[in-house]
């Protein structure tokens, strides 16, 4: 079988923090999951990483560059795609249309490439954390067409409401629906393995929800919206990826928005997705340490693993929150709030220390059964002194 390294390029790493802080690239969601689950889906093979130093502990290479094939990690794969990087030579790179490489047999630096090929086609390729929501729809739909292709979907419940193909909705074994209503008209709706949605919701695809997942009742979600693993979510969702084992479920909307994991919104908590102006969206980027303008019209929040935000706390259009943020209190916080800061708008912000970082994550974590390694202590510890340059 194959060996596949799912490559960081630095510049790409850097530009989709604060997500890629306590992951690779690789290891974002969109769609069905993780990029990394769709290359494993479309081209089997033993897979690892190279990512950054200090994430290399938890995602290591497992195997020697010059026996593997090397992909750009931040690029969605296609059957196409998948059957033309299975079909390269020693040697050999693949590239887009404007020479960014795609793939490298043997090799992780375009310099040593023997001989280069461009790609006839279109991929997706994630190069900010509002690309996962922006190509979202896309995702969700191939996904849907790849993991229903020769499978069954469980019965729908009588006592739902379907609006356009009911073919378009897939429940796997465990999976829970009653009294819901289920819109086709734009996209598939997947529900996965043991998750539930609540009676009274109102799903609009494209829209996919983790296994293990808890829609509330009355919750109105909007396509394109992917929905992690043991999440739980309620009041007015639209366009939003969220990763596994975080929690917005009350009332209050958020929309155009990227989640991390472990994360908490509080009940009533809201986010601004359009500027009162409607004029164009500016966003921290981490690489400039400046907010860049992004051409979008609609972006809400960015925010990072094990942050969190208490009960009717209010964001502003397109703010950017790192990992391990604690948001309480009245009024705006900025449009950017650095990783390991608790406070409030009114109060200003102060450091968190690692040692009380660490304890909330233990009990958070634990209340799903998941444990803190000493790998990923040894991460958080790396990370928090990293992230002081941010502040």
């Amino acid at each position: 079988m194959k060996n596949i390294i799912l490559h960081d390029f630095p510049s790409i790493h850097s530009g989709l923090l604060p997500l890629t802080f306590t992951r690779p690239v690789s290891e974002l969601h969109i769609g069905f999951g993780s990029i990394r689950e769709k290359w494993q889906k479309l081209l089997p093979a033993n897979y690892s990483y190279s990512t950054a130093d200090y994430l290399a502990e938890l995602f290591p290479t497992a195997s020697d560059i010059a026996e593997s094939i090397v992909i750009a990690a931040n690029i969605l794969p296609d059957p196409m795609l998948a059957d033309t990087i299975s079909n390269m030579k020693h040697g050999e790179m693949l590239t887009l249309a404007d020479g960014s490489p795609i793939a490298m047999h043997g090799f992780s630096s375009p310099e040593e490439a023997e001989s280069t090929h461009v790609y006839p086609g279109d991929p997706i390729v994630i190069r900010r954390p509002y690309d996962l929501f922006l190509y979202n729809a896309e995702a969700i739909k191939a996904d849907f067409e790849t993991n229903t292709a020769d499978r069954r979907s469980q019965p729908i419940s009588p006592t739902c409401t379907v609006i356009g193909d009911s073919s378009l909705i897939f429940l796997e074994e465990g999976a829970r629906a009653e009294a819901v209503t289920f819109n086709t008209t734009a996209g598939p709706i997947y529900i996965s393995k043991d998750a539930e949605v609540m009676e009274g919701s109102c799903l609009r695809g494209p829209i996919f929800i983790g296994e293990h997942a808890s829609v509330n009742m009355l919750t109105r979600i909007y396509g394109a919206t992917s929905i992690g693993a043991h999440c739980k979510v309620g009041g007015e969702i639209n366009n939003i990826v969220m990763h596994p084992y975080s929690n917005k479920a009350h009332d209050g909307f958020l929309g155009n928005a990227v989640i991390g994991s472990w994360c908490n919104l509080g009940a009533g908590c809201v986010a601004s997705n359009l500027k009162n102006d409607y004029t164009e969206i500016k966003l921290w980027d981490y690489s400039t340490r400046r907010f860049l303008r992004t051409g979008l019209q609609f972006c809400g929040l960015i925010m990072g693993d094990h942050s969190k935000a208490g009960i009717n706390t209010m964001f502003n259009t397109a703010t950017v929150v790192g990992v391990g943020v604690n948001i309480h209190g009245t009024g705006f916080p900025r449009n950017f709030v650095a990783s390991f800061s608790e406070g409030s708008a009114g109060t200003g912000f102060g450091d968190v220390p690692l040692s009380k970082f660490m304890a909330i994550a233990e009990r958070v974590m634990a209340r799903r059964d998941v444990r803190i390694t000493e790998p990923m202590r040894r991460l958080y510890a790396t990370l928090h002194e990293l992230t002081d340059a941010y502040k």
